[in-house]
């Protein structure tokens, strides 16, 4: 933990910018979109770059949020609107089951909910609740949990415009648990102008978010040699879906006619269902290592088109 502590410590005094965006994350909005986005650019990876000519991955999604502003883009992030979309694109059947929809926390009669739910903030990231056992949960610490997230903009945050001005609901979810793993695995794939080039699948869902493993693979489900700072590689071996030509099918139709987007798929018992849209992978301010991965993606997405 002191470690820990220190090294923080190290890289604040080597670079200044680290305090500066703990500063005004959330905060400072006076200070437009771009200079906000170069301060956390520079905290996270120590040097700035040309908005003219942004090379890696990660300064190309910086160029996204600032110029791909399909109007489209607000109701594919929002967790109750995409429904409707995603039905018609490829089905109801690939949709986890909704139990209810709320404006407000204090609207929600749990007497109506099974005994396990998942509760979902509709316009934001981090806004969810499980419960596995009715009888244990903690109404009061859910309402706080909820509550703080319903007060939320989420673009505030690191500047990702789908997210402007959502407007917040809550929905609950069926719960949903894999045989095999007891536990969901996430699979998460990058997608390059409708097609497909690279795949991450979450681990240790079921744990604290920081214990979240990520484990990246190539196309043909090979396993890269590749992590990202936020989260360590699993130890775990992680066959290759069955289906898994089925899920590339299916995010291919998701984001067709899209730049770039991130599509979460789940595979539940041999069954897929989708999770979500997620235009900004880590919002394009994590290092990759070894760091030749944000160059490598980032010709994969010539802004020219």
């Amino acid at each position: 933990m002191i470690t820990k502590s220190l090294n923080k410590i190290s890289k604040a005094i080597k670079n200044p910018y680290i305090v500066l965006a703990k500063l005004i994350e959330g905060r400072a909005r006076f200070i437009s979109d771009k200079k906000y986005l170069e301060i956390f650019y520079r905290a996270s990876f120590g040097t700035s770059f040309n908005w003219d000519n942004p090379i890696t991955y990660n300064q190309k999604l910086q160029w996204l949020k600032i110029h791909d502003r399909n109007p489209v883009y607000k109701k594919l992030v929002d967790k109750y609107e995409v429904r409707k979309i995603v039905s018609s694109l490829i089905g109801e059947q690939y949709l986890i089951p909704i139990l209810g929809a709320w404006d407000a926390f204090d609207d929600i009669d749990f007497d109506k909910l099974p005994s396990q739910f998942v509760l979902k903030c509709t316009h934001d990231s981090g806004g969810v609740v499980i419960c596995k056992d009715k009888t244990k949960f903690n109404v009061a610490a859910t309402r706080y949990k909820i509550n703080k997230h319903m007060k939320q903009d989420f673009f505030w945050y690191k500047r990702e415009w789908p997210y402007k001005d959502i407007k917040p609901k809550i929905i609950a979810e069926k719960f949903m648990e894999d045989e095999s793993y007891k536990e969901l695995k996430d699979f998460k794939l990058f997608m390059f102008y409708g097609e497909p080039k690279m795949l991450f699948v979450a681990s240790d869902r079921n744990k604290s978010g920081e214990n979240v493993k990520f484990d990246y693979f190539d196309i043909n489900f090979t396993k890269l040699i590749l992590r990202q700072t936020a989260h360590e590689n699993s130890n775990y071996k992680i066959e290759k879906p069955r289906n898994f030509d089925d899920m590339i099918e299916i995010a291919k139709t998701l984001s067709k006619g899209i730049p770039h987007v991130r599509i979460d798929l789940y595979n539940i018992n041999g069954s897929i269902y989708f999770g979500e849209y997620t235009f900004f992978h880590h919002s394009g301010l994590v290092p990759f290592i070894p760091a030749e991965y944000d160059a490598l993606l980032g010709k994969l997405l010539p802004l020219d088109k």
